[in-house]
């Protein structure tokens, strides 16, 4: 059996790694580590939640540690797709460097420009940036690429699921030729291969699983779900929801739940506060320091539920994950076994469950394909729970301020003095509503009968002024 001993690794690393509780390396870490110190290129195709981060931080360190940085000139530069990702790599130099006088910048979206630019200018020896803000700083002539050394693309199949596959290129044309790379990737699609053979050396090929499996280690079900109405289908889910994560007991000690969109992710998320959950959002949308502050909160305990988008599925390495509910089937069905890999993790036990609707059996079944698994399909909690009857539901309403109920109101009630006040009333509008129906009878177009307004019509209507009826010669004379 392998131990990281055995992997050449510095001494310095060595105690650290000790300190971390950390006794023997992952396959993909025993795989990946010795072509990484022989200085190869590498290409890593491992399922997330095997340890990747550290394939490639530790053999990072050890080159690194001799050498010196030069101001604005980074000699490693590690690209990662999301923010949490980032700065989760950014921990683990932290944790693995402690013994070691290596300098770092982290440079991701929501921090000042001013911070960075101040880290950058002092020279760091690893930069770790997403693909934005890093060219951010290059394209304000704050950052050159001509002294990295080491280079790695941390999830690059994210990053193509992103857009960032033309950032990603400029990065490599900026950076030189004779740089090592090391890539890492849990599926390969022709895209990312295609980068592979275009800017890797012969590299060392490192895949412990096939490509998008899932770990044995991780309990997968789906329950098949049909709302009673088309209307309801959103608030029913929500209640199926907290009725998996009620059925699963004191097992459920915490989780991740993903939404398919951000608009879901909050409203799944006040739902489950509403109904005393201790729940909260993080999406792409929300501040940076909201993002940090619910992730820490989720780590350390004092958050139980986190509702997410996939901003959060890939590569965030939080250990003690006791289960993933799937609220939607993923559009993607790689993004399946991302986000079940959040839990199940470094040989523990963990729990998925997925909410499979009619209009998402297409995707459902492509998941299965993927994973070449038949999920298997548990019993809804609600099966017996019936939606209350419209009638029932309408009578615990209160009664609206209409004209019907309040004539329903009106007949219930004893007649009292205001009824003969009711009939003086009526009397005096009788001889007009007469004379409007009598009118309302006549045809409308018929003007003949209709004497003018003002007396009879001089001169324009049926009188006929006596200086027209005489004559030509007549009218002369006079």
């Amino acid at each position: 059996m392998t131990k990281f001993s055995d992997l050449k690794l510095d001494p310095k690393v060595l105690k650290a790694i000790e300190e971390a509780g950390y006794e023997k390396p992952t396959p993909i870490q025993a795989g990946a580590i010795p072509p990484a110190l022989e200085g190869r290129d590498v290409l890593g195709i491992a399922q997330t939640g095997t340890g990747k981060t550290a394939s490639f931080t530790l053999p990072m360190i050890t080159l690194l540690a001799k050498g010196r940085a030069r101001a604005r000139m980074p000699r490693s530069l590690v690209l990662c797709p999301t923010r949490e990702l980032a700065a989760q790599v950014a921990e683990n130099f932290d944790t693995y460097t402690k013994h070691l006088k290596l300098t770092k910048a982290l440079l991701i979206g929501g921090v000042s420009f001013k911070e960075q630019d101040a880290l950058i200018d002092r020279g760091v020896d690893v930069l770790i940036a997403t693909p934005g803000r890093l060219l951010d700083h290059f394209e304000r002539g704050k950052l050159l690429l001509t002294g990295v050394q080491i280079m790695v693309v941390d999830e690059a199949d994210r990053m193509l699921d992103m857009g960032f596959i033309p950032d990603i290129e400029r990065i490599f044309s900026l950076t030189p030729f004779t740089r090592q790379t090391l890539f890492f990737s849990a599926t390969m699609a022709p895209e990312i291969e295609r980068i592979t053979n275009t800017f890797l050396s012969a590299p060392e090929r490192i895949e412990v699983a096939r490509q998008a499996t899932t770990s044995d280690t991780i309990t997968q079900g789906v329950v098949m779900f049909k709302a009673s109405r088309k209307d309801r289908e959103a608030s029913e889910k929500r209640t199926l929801l907290r009725a998996l994560i009620d059925s699963e007991g004191e097992n459920c000690k915490n989780a991740i739940i993903f939404c398919n969109r951000k608009v879901d992710v909050d409203i799944t998320a006040k739902s489950l506060k509403k109904y005393g959950y201790d729940a909260a959002a993080i999406h792409g949308d929300l501040d940076q320091k909201v993002r940090m502050k619910t992730l820490d909160e989720f780590r350390d305990g004092t958050l139980r539920f986190l509702v997410a988008s996939d901003v959060a599925a890939r590569g965030l390495d939080i250990p003690n994950v006791s289960h993933v509910f799937n609220f939607d089937v993923p559009s993607h069905s790689e993004d399946y076994v991302h986000r079940i890999g959040r839990t199940g993790r470094a040989g523990r036990k963990g729990t998925a469950m997925m909410i499979c609707t009619p209009r998402d059996e297409k995707n459902f079944a492509a998941i299965e394909d993927l994973v070449k698994l038949e999920i298997p399909r548990l019993e809804n909690p609600l099966k017996d729970h019936k939606p209350e009857p419209e009638a029932k539901k309408d009578a615990e309403k209160p009664a609206r301020s209409s004209r019907s109920s309040r004539s329903k109101k009106s007949a219930d009630k004893p007649v009292e003095a205001k009824e003969p006040v009711k009939e003086t009333a009526k009397e005096p509008a009788a001889p007009a509503r007469e004379q409007r129906e009598l009118r309302e009878s006549q045809p409308r177009n018929d003007r003949r009968d209709r004497k003018p307004r003002g007396g009879d019509v001089v001169g324009m209507g049926d009188h006929l002024p006596s200086f027209i009826a005489l004559s030509f010669d007549e009218r002369r004379a006079g």
